[in-house]
């Protein structure tokens, strides 16, 4: 009888001898097959190969596969040869420049030879490009930023060139580059063309530029963005453009506001009667850029330049144009009938974008917010009473939403929550303080307007659910829950308008109990909505409105064990523990008989 271990020998190298029998097969397998592709007659069986020692892989040999990839990639964008390009063409800048320092040439001939360095390497950037050389752009480029530089430091430095030419210099650099893209349908020279203008521009005589002529700069650097936008879709320049332009206007209006505020002389640079022309020119510019990139849009979508252009525009130039027109004393309220004018163009451009056609309505959106932002700016400025438009701009966004719904566009739903959650909160801004204005009886209309408004506002979202194709909506609340805030704004509301009524009634009261009445009464106000939130809650059987409901208990509580508690007494604060007692009881029996009726329907 053999021995356990003689089994496992045995059993080893049955093991092995199967191992190497299913290799041979595998190999004439191989073999086969591969004789079957290339057509050649069957070959015999290898013989097994001798097992072989293995080998160490370095990690070097995937180098080669990196380098040979990084080789590839600098050939076909010719890296090196435009390195080499941009440091003989540097070369000769820093020579022309240690010519002109060193006394040899005056300032003057100095510049000019720099000048005509640069427009010479920006012409044969031109011929390069007819003959599709890859050292092109880097003519263009580096003829562009020389010319720039010098003009900057020409006009400053030097005091060799001066204003005007500075400017029209710069200009006719831009239209050049704008020239060679379009012949050529190239990116990067018209690119480079509105940077070099725009920041050249900006930088001149900084930070007192002559601004009509710098605004004129910056208006054919704007125009020369959006023809850009036609070669390729560059939001970054044209929002570089844009930045420059709306700091350096506004900088003319903060510096020209200062000094009319003070009754100072105003130099000639800040030239105060082209300001609001300026301003306005600008304005309408943007506008159409916007119309016109919507309108090539089409089906596709828009880009959040052309989307947000309108807004930011209007709230600038508004605000910009009243500053002014407030330290200058001129008539706001005509601006303000102005600004309504011009909202009202904005929904009218809404209407027009709607009845194109196109699904979705793309572009309503865009106008109908801007058009709110500025109504919501201007209404008060041509009223003069803040607080009575607010109403005005809930039912304007109660319109939105209804157009919305027709239009199947989602994005309009959510700018009349942000209008009505917008008059909401201004509201309570407003009412939140103790002073006789806030507490003026008249202010109840409005606060009960808006609450009715809200409340319905969001009655009306939980009747029409939103649309089924919304990028907003499928993005960031597919449920709709942020229409809770509607509902919120509305109870606000309602809850600073019953404040201002307990103002009106503390005077039918002894003076050493208005204070306590005031914040007791405040409490009970809040407690009494919980309690018909939570009632409403349950007959309807709204999960919604329940959730409401305790958050409103929540801020009662805090209200009545964190502020009442410890600074009032006497009735008042009897009143105030008592309301909220009620409040935590009946929704105690609200949500006892809701579990209750949840069980017994699982069980059924």
């Amino acid at each position: 009888m053999s021995s356990p271990d003689e089994k496992n020998e045995n059993r080893e190298k049955e093991l092995e001898d199967r191992i190497q029998t299913l290799e041979r097969h595998l190999e004439r397998l191989s073999a086969h097959l591969g004789d079957e592709n290339t057509g050649a007659a069957p070959t015999a069986a290898p013989q097994a190969k001798p097992k072989t020692q293995p080998v160490e892989v370095s990690l070097d040999d995937d180098m080669p596969e990196l380098t040979e990839e990084v080789i590839g990639w600098a050939s076909r964008n010719a890296v090196l040869p435009r390195l080499a390009t941009v440091c003989f063409l540097m070369v000769i800048a820093l020579v022309l420049r240690t010519v002109t320092d060193s006394g040899f040439v005056n300032k003057l001939l100095g510049s000019g030879l720099g000048m005509g360095y640069a427009a010479a390497l920006m012409f044969t950037g031109w011929y390069k490009y007819s003959k599709e050389s890859l050292l092109a752009p880097v003519f263009t480029a580096c003829g562009v930023v020389l010319m720039s530089m010098i003009v900057v430091e020409t006009h400053m430095h030097f005091k060799a060139l001066p204003l005007v030419p500075a400017y029209l210099t710069l200009m006719a650099c831009g239209l050049g580059m704008a020239l060679i893209s379009r012949a050529y349908n190239v990116f990067l020279p018209i690119s480079v063309g509105v940077l070099g203008m725009c920041f050249a521009g900006a930088a001149i005589d900084y930070p007192t530029p002559f601004f009509p002529y710098l605004s004129l700069v910056l208006f054919t650097a704007n125009l020369l963005g959006f023809a850009a936008a036609q070669l390729k879709r560059c939001s970054w320049l044209r929002w570089s453009v844009l930045i420059v332009t709306m700091i350096m206007l506004q900088l003319w209006g903060v510096r020209l506001g200062v000094m009319l505020s003070r009754g100072e002389t105003i130099p000639p640079e800040l030239a105060p009667a082209w300001y609001l022309p300026v301003l306005a020119v600008f304005f309408l510019t943007f506008v159409v850029i916007s119309v016109l990139g919507i309108a090539r849009a089409g089906n596709q979508k828009i880009s959040r330049y052309d989307f947000s252009l309108p807004t930011l525009s209007a709230i600038w130039a508004f605000t910009s144009a009243r500053s002014v027109a407030e330290a200058w004393h001129l008539n706001v309220n005509l601006l303000g009938i102005i600004g309504l004018v011009c909202a009202a163009c904005f929904y009218g451009m809404t209407f027009w974008c709607a009845r194109r056609g196109t699904e979705g309505a793309p572009g309503t959106n865009t106008f109908a917010f801007a058009g709110g932002a500025l109504l919501a700016m201007a209404l008060p400025a041509a009223t003069g009473a803040f607080i009575m438009t607010l109403p005005v701009i809930s039912l304007v966004a109660i319109t939105i939403a209804i157009v919305s719904r027709v239009w199947e566009n989602g994005g309009l739903r959510g700018t009349s929550y942000l209008m009505n959650m917008y008059a909401c909160l201004s509201l309570i801004s407003v009412l939140y303080a103790e002073s006789p204005k806030s507490t003026d009886p008249i202010n109840m209309l409005p606060a009960g307007l808006l609450a009715v408004i809200s409340i319905y506002h969001y009655q009306w979202c939980r009747w029409w659910p939103v649309p089924v194709n919304s990028a907003l909506f499928d993005t960031f609340d597919r449920n709709d829950r942020s229409a809770v805030l509607l509902l919120l704004g509305g109870l606000a509301s309602g809850f600073f308008m019953l404040r201002v009524g307990i103002f009106q009634s503390l005077q039918f009261i002894p003076v050493e109990m208005q204070r306590d009445t005031l914040r007791c009464g405040q409490s009970v106000l809040i407690n009494a909505a919980a309690i018909v939130l939570i009632v409403l809650a349950y007959l309807r059987r709204n999960k919604e409105i329940r959730n409401v409901a305790i958050l409103v208990t929540l801020v009662g509580a805090m209200k009545v064990f964190l502020y009442d508690l410890l600074g009032t007494h006497g009735l008042p604060l009897v009143f105030s523990v008592f309301s909220f007692g009620m409040a935590a009881a009946v929704e105690s029996l609200a949500l006892g008989k809701w579990q209750t009726k949840a069980v017994d329907q699982k069980q059924d």
